[in-house]
């Protein structure tokens, strides 16, 4: 379908995950921008979507089981960011099927308001054969239906987030760095802020990232790389160890995560010359450190207690 208005128009765009990493994200980059933002919040009231009002943001309650709810909050708006809970995030109550309804509802509900534009945030591992690993999986099969949409239409697949590397099941705080790839092997990266930035470049742009699926990364380093920049920014030495084979063979999820990293299919495939040439802004791993990330690098370094499920 064709817009009936010029991507700079003032109509909003809703950003559902407001209150989240990544729709937070949007959020912030399109009101730097002067965009209207509509958030999608299920409780108006929660400290953190009070504070979205507060900085400009207009809330609107919806939820992504009940699309008459997101039709309601798509309406009148000329994009739509869509993100949706990982049926792989530990306490989530979210299962694999939940995923798939959600993911697909949106862009159903969008088509349905008449929106011209949704942008989804799908994950790197989906740009091989299948995973076996159900959250990565249900991403597939939403991209699938976002493609047939009848509108406007931009996916991207974050690379692991650099946000991840400071989680207490990294054990940073104990001086050693744990995570899922080899110490040899390099896994791409990308910062919290940057996706959200990429997508509003996606909306600012809408006939110009209408069909693309696009790769999203800032940096790639290997886990020695990593305990290096770690140790720069910290001001003192960071060792590097994957996570031990025991713990790894005790949760079959997180074994095939690092599985996935050493065959490929999770260490990310994106262009990182050509992306920064179309988003010079993306962060490196060390700006990134030096920047928005060093008060979760202070707080990690004081945490010493390890909780590998949050690595999931």
């Amino acid at each position: 379908m064709t817009p009936t208005r010029r991507h700079d128009d003032d109509r909003p765009i809703a950003v559902l995950g407001a209150t989240g990493q990544q729709g937070g994200a949007v959020v912030s980059a399109l009101l730097a921008e002067g965009v209207a933002v509509r958030a999608v919040v299920r409780d108006p009231h929660a400290p953190a979507a009070l504070a979205l009002s507060a900085r400009g943001a207009r809330t609107v309650v919806a939820d992504q089981s009940d699309p008459d709810s997101l039709l309601a909050a798509f309406t009148g708006a000329r994009g739509v960011f869509s993100v949706q809970p990982s049926s792989g995030q530990a306490g989530s109550g979210m299962t694999d099927r939940d995923e798939v309804a959600y993911g697909t509802g949106v862009v159903d509900a969008a088509v349905r308001a008449g929106v011209p534009h949704v942008v989804y945030s799908s994950a790197n591992a989906v740009s091989g054969a299948p995973t076996g690993v159900g959250h990565f999986d249900t991403k597939a099969a939403v991209e699938d239906h976002v493609r047939r949409a009848p509108i406007w239409t931009t996916i991207l697949r974050p690379a692991a987030f650099m946000e991840i590397l400071l989680l207490p099941g990294t054990s940073l705080g104990g001086g050693t760095l744990t995570f899922l790839n080899r110490a040899d092997q390099r896994v791409q990266l990308v910062a919290v802020a940057d996706i959200g930035r990429v997508a509003a470049a996606a909306f600012a742009d809408a006939a110009g990232f209408a069909g693309r699926t696009i790769e999203l990364a800032g940096d790639a380093a290997s886990g020695e790389q990593v305990a290096a920049a770690l140790s720069e920014a910290a001001g003192r030495p960071v060792d590097y160890a994957r996570l031990p084979d025991d713990v790894l063979d005790a949760d079959p999820l997180l074994g095939k995560l690092a599985a996935l990293i050493d065959d490929g299919a999770l260490a990310g495939r994106a262009d990182l010359d050509a992306l920064r040439a179309e988003f010079p802004f993306l962060l490196d791993l060390r700006s990134w450190l030096a920047g928005p990330g060093a008060p979760l690098l202070h707080q990690a370094l004081r945490t010493t207690a390890g909780n590998p499920v949050a690595l999931r």
